[in-house]
């Protein structure tokens, strides 16, 4: 708010999508809502262009994950009958949403924002747009956005009192992605650091300054973790290109010395 591996959220959205939804046997670009939607003009074909720069198209969520209906049927893909639900009443978003981000939802329904739902406050696609779905960063909270309901003073506290772990948590994403590349296998390491950073972003729905500066320490604790043990990976790794750097010098040693002995013998050979 690392597969496409640009998170391993991706796996994890996928995963509790077709936890939640009737699995679908097409991909995501094969969708009759896109290929429906997709040439039609005006507010029906905008969604798609939009979606399909969006984090959830990234992680191929796509229309029935969040609209219901049936993918693979031009007639009954907007029947009730298939689970299609339409688009919420934006009283309704946060539990539209909700059916996968669980925790956020409860953060946000305890928030300043949540409590003004209903009343004009703000509820998730204000913030992360509906279709065009940003991904969960600090550059969301900003001067431009959140000036739009009140002045910016608190929410800029908020994002000062995060930004310095989240960029933590995107130097460990680089440096896991970079061991991946080299093929160590990080799997673990992947689904631990986001697990955590989904927690610690759960911190930026509850708007509040001092719960966000007195969770945050603990979680740069955590994230630290994770920092020595990917340091430790790269010390392994860096031991390992130096003994076989040592390995190789060696066996071409030990080449040009037969060689050598080779080229004696042939010359004495010859001698003789």
């Amino acid at each position: 708010m690392m597969t496409s591996r640009k998170s391993l959220g991706g796996a994890g959205l996928a995963l509790l999508a077709a936890l939640l939804f009737t699995p679908s046997p097409v991909s995501a670009e094969e969708s009759v809502c896109l290929q429906c939607h997709g040439g039609q003009p005006g507010h029906l074909g905008e969604p798609v262009p939009l979606w399909r720069e969006s984090v959830h198209a990234e992680n191929a969520i796509a229309c029935q994950h969040c609209h219901g209906g049936d993918p693979t049927d031009f007639a009954m893909a907007m029947s009730p009958e298939r689970g299609f639900i339409g688009v919420p009443q934006k009283d309704k978003i946060p539990d539209f949403c909700g059916r996968c981000h669980v925790g956020v939802r409860e953060d946000y329904l305890q928030s300043a924002h949540g409590r003004a739902l209903g009343l004009g406050g703000p509820q998730c696609v204000t913030c992360h747009g509906s279709h065009a779905v940003k991904r969960a960063t600090p550059e969301l909270i900003n001067s431009v956005d959140c000036s739009r309901c009140h002045e910016y003073g608190r929410a800029e506290e908020i994002k000062g009192a995060m930004a310095t772990t989240d960029q933590k948590i995107a130097e460990l994403e680089a440096a896991l992605s970079e061991l991946h590349r080299v093929g160590i296998d990080t799997t673990k390491l992947e689904g631990e650091l986001f697990s955590k950073r989904n927690a610690f972003h759960r911190l930026f729905h509850s708007v509040d300054v001092e719960k966000v500066r007195s969770q945050t320490a603990a979680f740069q604790t955590e994230f630290e973790a994770i920092g020595e043990k990917v340091a430790e990976i790269r010390s392994d790794l860096s031991h390992r290109k130096l003994a076989g750097g040592i390995l190789v010098a060696l066996l071409l040693l030990a080449g040009a010395v037969a060689l050598l002995i080779r080229k004696t013998y042939q010359e004495e050979e010859e001698g003789n």
